[in-house]
C-alpha cells in the first residue's frame, strides 16, 4: 500500500559524497531532467541572490544558516531520503530503530514530497541537506507548479486504482492532487482537531503500518494503534477520511 508523506523543514546534516544527484538514484528517472531543472535553478539563484533574498528563500535570518546553505548543492553530502528529515513526524516514525523488513516497507512504499526535489521514494538515495521554505519561489519559478505539471501523470500511473493513504499536509496538494481513491486521517482530542500532534501521529501510524506490513486499506482498518480509536469514516467521492480519537 502506497503512502504519500510530507517532508520536514528540519533535516539532519552530513552524509556521504559517494552518492551524487543522479537519475539512477531517484523515483521516475525518465523525468530526471525536469527535476534537475529546478535544482540547477536553485543553485544559480543562490549564486546571484542578495542576502535579503536568501533569507526569504531559506526562511531564516540567521547569518550562519544563510552561509551554510549558500554553497553548491551538487557538492553537498547526501543521505537516503527518509533519513535526511528530522521533523516531528520523522521523530515518531523513528526509522533507524525499525527492523530491516519494516525499513524496506517504508523505502518502497512511501512517497515523500520534497519542496525542492519533488516526489521521491523514501528509499531513494542522494538527497543533500537543502533549505527551501515551503511555498517559496525560486526567482520566478514555483516548484510545486513545476512538479504538478511534469510529474502528475507519472504519479497517477504509479498509484493506479488501488486506494492509498495520503498523510501529507494540505499544502502538498499543490504538488499533486489525487485523482484516484485515497484516504486521509484526522486526529481529534477532547473534541478538537489537533495540529502539532497530527504530525506525531502520522509518524506513529506509518511506523505501525510498516511493522505490520500492511498491504491494503482493509488490513489497515483492522490494525490496532495504541491510543487511537476510530470515531467515524467520511466518504466523499474518491476521498475517504478516517477520524481518530486520541485517547
Amino acid at each position: 500500500m502506497k503512502i504519500l508523506f510530507s517532508p520536514s523543514e528540519a533535516k539532519y546534516r552530513g552524509g556521504t559524497k559517494s552518492i551524487e544527484i543522479d537519475s539512477r538514484n531517484y523515483l521516475f528517472p525518465e523525468l530526471f531532467d525536469k527535476r534537475v531543472d529546478i535544482i540547477r535553478e536553485y543553485k544559480e539563484y543562490i549564486k546571484k541572490a542578495s542576502h535579503d533574498e536568501l533569507t526569504k528563500l531559506f526562511g531564516s535570518k540567521k547569518v550562519e544558516v544563510v552561509d551554510y546553505y549558500s554553497d553548491n548543492i551538487f557538492e553537498r553530502d547526501t543521505m537516503k531520503v527518509v533519513e535526511r528529515y528530522s521533523g516531528v513526524a520523522y521523530g515518531y516514525l523513528d526509522y533507524r530503530s525499525l527492523d530491516e523488513e519494516s525499513k524496506k516497507y517504508i523505502d518502497q512504499n512511501t512517497i515523500i514530497f520534497s519542496n525542492l526535489f519533488g516526489p521521491l521514494l523514501a528509499g531513494d538515495m542522494g538527497l543533500p541537506d537543502y533549505k527551501l521554505k515551503q511555498g517559496e519561489k525560486i526567482g520566478d519559478i514555483s516548484p510545486e507548479k513545476h512538479y504538478r505539471e511534469y510529474f502528475a501523470d507519472a504519479l497517477d500511473a504509479m498509484l493506479g486504482s488501488e486506494p492509498y493513504l495520503d498523510l501529507r499536509a494540505g499544502f502538498y496538494n499543490k504538488f499533486y492532487k489525487p485523482s484516484s481513491p485515497y484516504t486521509t486521517l484526522k486526529f481529534i482530542k477532547n473534541g478538537k482537531v489537533v495540529s502539532h500532534w497530527a504530525k506525531a501521529y502520522r509518524g506513529i501510524v506509518m511506523r505501525e503500518i510498516a511493522k505490520a506490513n500492511i498491504n491494503n486499506l482493509k488490513e489497515f482498518m483492522n490494525l490496532e494503534i495504541e491510543n487511537l480509536s476510530v470515531v467515524e469514516i467520511i466518504e466523499r467521492g474518491i476521498h475517504s477520511e478516517i477520524i481518530y480519537d486520541i485517547r
